[in-house]
């Protein structure tokens, strides 16, 4: 039987420790002893330890930088971070940003997490989300649009056709919005109020004459400015819903440090 030292820095020691069958895990801050049989792969010994591989920014083997399938021999010291901190350390990543997650990234987000996506959509970020789709076709749906997952379930995560993703620490949508916000979608970023909330399609200017006939008395008489969705006619305006949501905007920007927001 072959022993690793894995070390985890970050956040990614909120991920509890697995107990399997054949192996023990003994935590001591962020050092975790684990035993193992053969060669296996550092992705699925990390795995093994409950970190989705998505999570997971840089890797090094015995000091030497290291991918998923870097086979360990015993006695190995693996060292694992997470976005941020590879980041300031300088650190090569395990995969490298994709050019789309830079310029203008994209998401799907679990069928639990509908409020957020609809967050998201507020923010102008293109956010697949469907209230009936199962793991199956999330995880289908990121691989194939190269979408970035979100999620509360580390096991959809660990699936191998995902590539990018992040699990949701907190179970608040607003909270979450922050998390997405600080990990891939910077303030200079964002593009308010520019896209659906129920279909995720952009919206169109269009006159107070094309959806006069749709519009309730008062919003004929108190608004001018109206836009409408493309895919699902949705008509919107600047009401007190509007208001709301910039409040809301406002709120998830003071949220965020001034050094995180570029």
């Amino acid at each position: 039987m072959a022993w690793a030292t894995v070390v985890l820095h970050g956040d990614l020691n909120d991920f509890p420790l697995s107990h399997r069958r054949g192996g023990v895990a003994h935590r001591r801050g962020d050092v975790v002893h684990r035993r193992f049989v053969g060669r296996p792969a550092v992705k699925d010994l990390l795995e093994a330890l409950g970190i989705p591989h998505p999570e997971i920014a840089a890797i090094t083997v015995n000091g030497a930088p290291a991918g998923f399938d870097h086979r360990l021999d015993d006695g190995a010291r693996v060292e694992v971070w997470p976005a941020a901190e590879a980041a300031e350390w300088g650190l090569v990543p395990v995969l490298p940003a994709a050019p789309e997650d830079l310029a203008d990234p994209r998401f799907v987000v679990d069928a639990h997490l509908g409020r957020l996506a609809a967050y998201l959509r507020m923010l102008g970020f293109d956010t697949w989300y469907r209230n009936d789709a199962d793991d199956d076709q999330l995880a289908a749906v990121a691989a194939a649009e190269g979408r970035i997952l979100l999620t509360r379930d580390r096991g959809l995560l660990k699936r191998s056709v995902v590539r990018r993703g992040a699990y949701l620490r907190s179970d608040q949508p607003v909270e979450q919005l922050v998390e997405v916000a600080l990990r891939f979608g910077p303030v200079d970023r964002w593009r308010p109020f520019g896209r659906c909330l129920r279909c995720n399609t952009l919206l169109v200017s269009v006159s107070r004459e094309e959806v006069l006939h749709r519009l309730q008395p008062l919003t004929r008489i108190y608004y001018d400015d109206f836009r409408r969705c493309p895919g699902c006619g949705a008509i919107y305006w600047k009401g007190s819903h509007h208001a709301r949501m910039e409040r809301l905007v406002d709120r998830v920007r003071a949220s965020i440090p001034r050094s995180a927001e570029r």
